[in-house]
């Protein structure tokens, strides 16, 4: 390959890099005007998640909100999800499948394909989705947890870092809307 070729990808590469780039902020701003123009968070999960799903071309979601007394995630928002899988998912304890395993360490899980995953991170029943790359990312600010938020496709995927950055930038917007939420206390970070 000649240099003028190769240096007509690097633009092409970069050039697709910062498209991206100014989606992702676009899509930010766009979710932070969401959530300081209403008054409900709980109203606003399900407008958000489907902005995040069209965004990054995902067919499923959810929004798991910590409830402090239990300590238990509980659903507050889902698309895309079959039924017999939502009755399961409803409650999710810390730890346990996807989920509860981003809010027990603080940190984004992935599985590229569900429908294949042998490592234990995804429980059997996810295969239920028809789904095969999906993300679970902890909703944070600070050291709190409030939450997680969970995508997924239809076609095995890993999703990338810039994608991931998003994610949790995401989730500390909607964690800083339910740390403005009345009498929310979230669950510290274990020292």
């Amino acid at each position: 390959m000649n240099l003028r070729k190769e240096k007509e990808i690097v633009m092409e590469e970069l050039y697709e890099t910062l498209a991206s780039q100014d989606e992702s902020m676009s899509l930010l701003n766009e979710i932070e005007s969401f959530l300081n123009s209403n008054e409900s968070s709980e109203a606003s999960l399900e407008t958000i998640l489907t902005l995040v799903l069209d965004h990054l071309q995902c067919s499923a979601g959810t929004v798991h909100i910590l409830d402090e007394s239990s300590g238990m995630l509980v659903l507050r928002a889902a698309k895309g999800v079959p039924a017999i899988v939502l009755d399961r998912v409803r409650v999710v304890p810390i730890g346990k499948g996807m989920a509860g395993l981003a809010a027990e360490r603080r940190q984004p899980v992935q599985v590229c394909n569900l429908q294949s995953d042998q490592s234990g991170v995804a429980k059997p029943m996810a295969r239920e989705t028809k789904m095969a790359g999906s993300i679970a990312v902890p909703m944070m600010l600070g050291k709190q947890l409030y939450g997680v938020l969970g995508v997924a496709k239809p076609v095995t995927y890993e999703f990338d870092q810039a994608e991931i950055s998003l994610l949790l930038q995401i989730g500390s917007f909607m964690a800083k809307q339910f740390d403005h939420s009345a009498g929310h206390n979230p669950l510290p970070l274990e020292a």
